[in-house]
């Protein structure tokens, strides 16, 4: 035999038997695309804000100066100081309340920028075009909610201007602004009281600690006249909050890719290993006409690689692709741009599965190289003597139509196919009641977090830096109280850093949050003890516990910032879930008077009455207040942050669902075209259509069962391991009705995904042997 005989034969066993290679092919497409999107998503919660930062040069600090203390020769002089190493601006600026999407959104900064592009701060556009003339405006990307490109963004307080045109959304790493105008726009935006401000965008050489970030903003105010900086953000207090993020949902990021990266592997070697050992027979054909054994290990593995390396390199394209909405989804959550798939994901995700299908097919084509030719041929006709009779011969005793015995019988003669059947139906239900799971830890979180269910209307000063005026408060109050649809409402303080506080055994200063009046119907979970009830009671969070080393029930005292405060005992009765990692304590203003006042009130969240619309409550309350209040109701957005979590978490378990389908498949097909003069026998003798489609499909019910009680108990514990985790990256600890998310109908319904999973898998061969005549499936090899 000619060294070209494995490739012609090779060759010609591609040719006639296409649907195995078609098989191959298609796995290899999907697991390629899997494990693409498995790197993908590990390279992507590496430090990704900090890659992002690099890559659209973000700004190390923005500087807002009033522009009437300094011209624009003083602001340019800036750019020459010592450590500066870029800037950008100054770029003219206004706050103005919009409503867009039928959502009151509350103070917005706009920037006036000619283009996204300069030297510091490339804004990313992920829709529609810059602003190119007069009423134009392009907002955050995260304002989006249900508007669209080309609607229209109502603003008030500002007589004369009405709305402006949306005409594009867009980001900036950085977070410098909440939207952006044309220079011409600015100062019509600004009305005729508000002061003449600009933003200054500036990289230093070094800007790597706080330290040095301080010092570089006081170096700029040395720079520049007294009063000229009003304000300067840091970009690490950006990195802070993106890195937060970034670890919270690593948790979920890393073990949906995980899956997706076991799930590739498990269906790849099932694969490969069932199409060789299903050509045994045609292996010992081969060996009868003088193959020698490398010869036939050689074809099969010619016959297996190339269909493979076909399916691996559409993979990784297809990989690529189905990673562009994830990672974008994925940058949502970071809030660091758009991110895209290293090139090393593909060529790691295609070398590896390639690798590991000649791996899975080079032992059993070794093996059958080595088997006698008339054992080759049998062992390609059935499986090895006495697996599976007894439980054929339970499954006849059983009241149940002979071809569902045959079928539930059937994954016992083949127990290492069944196993891999069982596995990958267990990792699609598995993902599915993860996924689900998941989504309503996530919900409860956000709802604890945002207070949006309980507090979908809250009223909050137009400029942070305008203090309202004692008249203005009282109009505030009376506004809310007018209004048929005010349940209650209750004052807030604090928050920030103008109300921290010291805690004896805390190094570092303790925000306090204060609340005028009762606030346990605010809706804040508790991970252990109970809300604040009387004086002299606090709750705090987490990181307050850990800095101080005490635990709910126990005393300390509480010292207030400056000459002549004296401290106050307080009793801790409970920890509250708020993910911060600097210390916050929470209570009323009986306990800390002298925080709850005027200069430090944060604003009024208010309950509504059932059925009262709070779109429609905040315009009456705002129209109610006029132009020129300094205080505006606005509808707290659900958090962009949760939203786009719940859909990569949706879409992730969609592509382990589909790649847990195609496990199945695979067996089933392989199973079914393995019996197949058995069918044609069966077909032969009188088994109907209906006959056949039920006992092939009953093939995956046992495996399915036993699917669904691993996948159960494995989705529990995965949530709640995954929910600890992400509770301890946001420094917090959990509240227990966070991972109760699986009350028994719940999970019993969820169960049904094992029994979806193996029907969609099982179905196409099914229909396959159903339609097949008897002459051809005898004639079948």
């Amino acid at each position: 035999m000619s060294r070209l005989g494995a490739v012609r034969a090779a060759s010609g066993r591609m040719s006639r038997h296409r649907v195995s290679s078609i098989v191959v092919c298609v796995v290899l497409l999907a697991s390629t695309a899997s494990a693409v999107l498995g790197l993908a998503l590990l390279a992507a919660v590496d430090a990704p804000f900090r890659r992002a930062f690099a890559a659209h040069d973000g700004a190390d600090v923005t500087v807002t100066v009033d522009t009437s203390h300094a011209g624009g020769d003083r602001l340019a002089a800036t750019g020459a100081l010592a450590g500066v190493t870029a800037v950008s601006g100054p770029y003219p600026e206004a706050t103005v309340r919009i409503t867009f999407g039928g959502l009151a959104l509350g103070p917005r900064v706009l920037a006036a920028r000619p283009s996204p592009g300069g030297p510091v701060d490339e804004v990313t556009l992920s829709a529609g075009h810059w602003p190119t003339g007069p009423g134009q405006v392009v907002l955050y990307s995260g304002d989006a909610g249900p508007g669209e490109v080309g609607d229209r963004a109502t603003v008030t307080g500002v007589p004369g201007v009405g709305s402006l045109t949306v005409v594009g959304f867009a980001s900036s790493v950085t977070g410098t602004a909440d939207g952006w105008v044309a220079p011409a726009e600015v100062n019509r935006l600004r009305g005729g009281s508000a002061p003449p401000t600009a933003q200054l965008l500036y990289r230093f050489a070094d800007a790597g600690t706080d330290a040095r970030v301080a010092a570089d903003i006081a170096e700029i105010k040395r720079a520049l006249p007294a009063g000229a900086v009003t304000g300067a953000v840091s970009w690490l207090d950006r990195e802070r909050k993106a890195a937060g993020n970034s670890a919270v949902m690593q948790p979920f990021v890393v073990a949906f890719a995980l899956i997706c990266l076991a799930m590739a592997v498990l269906v790849v070697a099932n694969v490969i290993s069932a199409a060789v050992v299903a050509q045994y027979r045609r292996i010992g054909v081969l060996k009868s006409i003088g193959f020698t054994p490398e010869q036939v290990a050689a074809s099969y593995l010619l016959r297996i690689g190339a269909p493979a390396l076909a399916g691996c390199v559409a993979g990784a394209v297809l990989g690529n692709l189905a990673a562009i909405p994830v990672l974008d989804h994925a940058s949502g959550i970071y809030g660091v741009g758009r991110p895209h798939a290293p090139l090393w994901t593909s060529a790691v995700a295609t070398a590896g599965m390639l690798a590991l299908t000649m791996l899975a097919a080079l032992g059993p084509a070794l093996r059958a190289g080595r088997l006698p030719a008339v054992r080759a041929i049998t062992a390609g006709r059935a499986p090895r003597p006495g697996r599976g009779y007894l439980v054929h011969r339970i499954a006849t005793r059983l009241p149940l139509p002979r071809p569902v015995g045959i079928g539930l019988a059937a994954p016992f003669t083949r127990p290492a196919r069944g196993a891999v059947t069982v596995a990958a139906i267990a990792f699609g239900a598995t993902a599915v009641m993860f996924a689900a799971g998941l989504t309503s830890a996530l919900g409860r979180v956000e709802q604890a977090q945002t207070l949006s269910r309980t507090v979908p209307v809250q009223l909050r000063p137009v400029d942070g830096h305008v203090v309202p005026s004692a008249v203005q408060d009282a109009q505030a109050v009376s506004a809310l109280r007018a209004r048929p649809g005010t349940e209650r409402f209750t004052a807030v303080y604090g928050g920030d850093t103008a109300t921290a506080v010291g805690v004896r055994g805390i190094a570092r200063p303790v925000t306090a949050e204060i609340f005028g009046t009762d606030a346990s119907w605010l809706g804040y979970s508790m991970v252990a003890g109970h809300w604040y009830g009387m004086p002299g009671q606090v709750v705090v969070n987490s990181a307050f516990l850990t800095d101080s080393g005490l635990a709910v029930g126990d005393s300390t005292t509480v010292s207030l910032y400056g000459a002549g405060t004296s401290a106050t005992t307080v009793r801790i009765v409970g920890e509250v879930f708020a993910p911060h990692e600097t210390p916050w304590l929470y209570t009323g203003a009986q306990t800390l008077p002298r925080l709850a006042t005027r200069l430090h009130l944060q604003g009024y969240d208010v309950a509504l009455k059932p059925g009262t619309d709070p779109g429609a409550y905040a315009r009456a309350v705002n129209s109610r207040l006029g132009n020129g209040s300094r205080w505006a109701a606005v509808m707290p957005q659900g958090s962009g942050f949760y939203a786009v979590a719940t859909s990569l978490i949706t879409l992730l378990a969609a592509m382990v669902t589909v790649g847990a389908s195609l496990g199945v498949l695979n067996t089933v097909l392989m199973s079914t075209r393995e019996r197949v003069h058995d069918l044609g026998v069966f077909k032969a003798l009188g088994m109907r259509p209906g006959q056949t489609l039920a006992m092939v499909v009953s093939q995956t019910a046992v495996p399915a069962l036993v699917a669904a009680v691993i996948a159960a108990p494995a989705a529990i514990a995965l949530t709640d391991i995954t929910v600890g985790a992400m509770a301890d990256a946001a420094h917090s600890g959990v509240p227990a009705d966070f991972t109760q998310v699986f009350p028994l109908t719940r999970l019993a319904v969820l169960s049904l995904g094992a029994l979806a999973v193996a029907l969609v898998g099982a179905l196409p061969p099914a229909v396959w042997a159903a339609r097949a005549r008897p002459v051809t499936a005898l004639r079948t090899e």
